[in-house]
């Protein structure tokens, strides 16, 4: 096999809990959509969205009230335009996210944002993320199928032109990580919200602190001959 075969390609990077805290600011949305319809998000419930499609996360939102009958679509629209406002003030980076970031970049290895989060808003999210580290951008609106399906990624991969074998993923959520794991790519699970420790064929890590360029190097070079990473790590990656 050509060394080639086993090159960094690209990185693609999830946006909403990996690169930046913004599920705290969908919180302050959600809760606040949950009392103007008289009740009150449970953790449970709000641990089931994160990752999801905004229509799924909306019916989640309705059955966990007690009003399923409410229109997906309506309470989309009003939680969309309070967290552009939430968004617009500011987003905070995820430890070592923005670091990584502006190592890819340097380094001159493609990026892509793949989010279900929906164009308008990414574009108001991009103002800090920076959207000139991207060669690509994937929102939940652009694509037939969002995570865990894993057209987001392999629309990524087709957009950068290269093999989504020889990407690595960057996820924080379950759904981020099937969609990821599906499509090919190797898959670096970051927790944020939800506990991904009992997730397989995926390389976790407690944060993105320390992790540099090099490390995605090797996590496309170790992969095995059948293209799955080489087990479920815990901890720094190797350099």
């Amino acid at each position: 096999m050509h060394p080639g075969d086993h090159a960094l390609a690209a990185v693609l990077f999830d946006m909403d809990g990996t690169l930046v805290d913004s599920e705290k600011v969908w919180d302050v949305g959600l809760d606040e959509l949950a009392r103007r319809y008289g009740g009150t998000l449970s953790a449970a419930a709000r641990t089931r969205m994160v990752g999801t499609s905004m229509i799924n996360s909306m019916r989640i939102l309705h059955e966990d009230i007690g009003q399923p009958w409410r229109e997906p679509p309506d309470s989309v629209g009003w939680l969309e335009r309070r967290v552009a406002e939430l968004f617009a003030q500011g987003l905070v980076w995820r430890p070592g996210a923005r670091e990584l970031l502006q190592a890819v970049t340097a380094a001159g290895v493609p990026a892509a944002l793949v989010t279900a989060t929906r164009r308008h808003l990414v574009e108001v999210a991009l103002r800090t993320i920076g959207r000139d580290h991207f060669a690509a951008v994937v929102c939940g609106d652009e694509v037939d199928h969002t995570k865990p399906h894993p057209r987001p990624y392999l629309a990524a991969a087709a957009l950068l032109g290269v093999d989504i074998r020889r990407c690595v993923a960057i996820e924080d959520s379950p759904t981020g990580v099937a969609s990821a794991r599906d499509a090919g790519a190797v898959v670096l699970a970051v927790p944020s919200e939800v506990d991904l420790s009992d997730l397989d064929g995926v390389v976790l890590v407690a944060s993105l602190a320390g992790i540099g360029v090099a490390d995605l190097r090797a996590l496309v070079a170790g992969r095995g001959p059948a293209g799955g990473t080489a087990g479920h790590r815990r901890g720094p990656v190797p350099a």
